[in-house]
């Protein structure tokens, strides 16, 4: 079986489109909560906090027809995708656009405002507002489908629309195509648009923050007085590539991919179970062949909702012990499909400079959570070699990550 690492990587989050202002922000506390006043008009709608990516526009070089299929998930995606690329050596390349290279990127849903075209549809009954590009836009796969076409990539298309583990799933089942020898390269990862719809079904579950005149002090995930998510939007993309593809062209390795775990509950379409979650890391582990007290920092799905908190802190102490923990989205909300491949990349970095952020708003731990070494304050210090990225997502779909820190063998 082949060695997989990363080659390139980007992000674009609501604290920032560069690991510089990225990392700035979370050793400084500074969040990307807003209340977001266009959210008043939907009467009904509780939650009035989401985490825009204001750092992200359009990119002037790209062209209207090259765009026109795109709704902004997929213009994130793509940006991100060409970042990555370019920071592997690859953009550009032949050897892209001859099938080594696949696509393995998931989202939550199509781009909202387009799947809103087809509602108006059912409710006028009028295909008035439709056109060519409302289904490529709204589809499941648009961002994957989309970035394959604007970098003319023929391998395999991998679609992860699983909600919360949209991202991280991209990224194991790009792993695994590599692994595997089904393919030498992949972009993979996740994406989701910022939409007062996806703060609605999480509304309804009575599980959004109503902190909406302090935004600063939510989400608080692990906290005793957390009060619901946020969410958030973004992409984040990682191009991964087979051990000694990267070696023979001289590429820059910027981490190893060595265990990947998913599993699903079958037990609840929401309610978290700590027993499949638990399970789930434990496949991680022994797909790295690794022992569970190897790995340094554990990078937490945490998105403050008060029985998800709860049974993956105690899955995560049951496997790994008492380790340092915390939660990327106190600082961006919730990202949906974007955030598994947002926190691989935040854990990544972080690892490779020996620092790790800490849990932003977290001032009293919830008695219930597990029994873990939660980072509050200031940033922690910590040299590690492996690291443990984790995510669960409605339906009871459960995915854990094992990164390796580089050091050239």
């Amino acid at each position: 079986m082949r060695r997989v690492v990363i080659t390139g990587m980007s992000a674009i989050s609501p604290i920032g489109a560069d690991w510089e202002t990225i990392a700035d922000n979370l050793k400084s506390g500074n969040t990307g909560i807003r209340y977001i006043s266009d959210w008043d008009k939907y009467e009904g709608l509780n939650t009035r906090l989401g985490g825009p990516a204001d750092c992200f526009e359009k990119p002037t070089h790209y062209s209207r027809k090259a765009t026109r299929s795109m709704g902004r998930m997929s213009l994130m995606a793509t940006r991100a995708t060409e970042l990555a690329l370019e920071q592997a050596g690859l953009l550009g390349d032949e050897s892209i656009q001859d099938g080594r290279m696949g696509v393995a990127v998931g989202s939550s849903s199509g781009t909202p405002d387009a799947i809103g075209e087809f509602g108006q549809m059912l409710f006028n009954h009028s295909v008035n507002g439709l056109n060519a590009t409302s289904y490529v836009r709204m589809m499941p796969h648009t961002a994957p489908v989309n970035i394959g076409v604007f970098f003319g990539l023929k391998g395999r298309i991998i679609t992860t629309s699983s909600a919360c583990t949209s991202g991280s799933q991209g990224i194991g089942y790009a792993y695994e195509a590599i692994k595997y020898g089904h393919q030498q390269m992949m972009v993979a990862g996740g994406c989701e648009e910022l939409s007062a719809t996806q703060a609605a079904v999480f509304d309804t579950l009575f599980a959004t923050s109503l902190q909406n005149d302090h935004p600063e002090l939510a989400p608080r995930p692990f906290d005793k007085g957390r009060d619901g998510l946020v969410i958030g939007e973004g992409a984040g993309i990682l191009i991964l590539e087979e051990l000694e593809s990267a070696l023979q062209r001289g590429a820059p390795i910027i981490a190893e991919i060595i265990g990947f775990g998913t599993n699903s509950d079958g037990a609840h379409i929401t309610q978290p179970n700590a027993t499949t979650m638990q399970i789930a890391m434990e496949m991680a582990l022994r797909d790295a062949q690794l022992d569970a007290s190897q790995i340094g920092y554990v990078s937490a799905h945490g998105t403050a909702t008060d029985r998800g908190d709860v049974a993956e802190t105690q899955a995560t102490f049951k496997v790994v012990g008492k380790k340092p923990i915390s939660s990327f989205k106190g600082f961006t909300g919730h990202t949906l499909g974007a955030c598994g491949a947002l926190e691989a990349i935040v854990s990544i970095n972080m690892m490779n400079e020996g620092w790790f952020h800490p849990n932003v708003n977290l001032t009293e731990v919830d008695p219930e959570c597990g029994d873990l070494d939660y980072i509050v304050g200031e940033p922690r210090q910590i040299e590690t070699d492996h690291v443990m990225s984790n995510n669960f997502a409605f339906g009871g779909i459960n995915t854990s990550l094992i990164l390796k820190r580089w050091k050239g063998e």
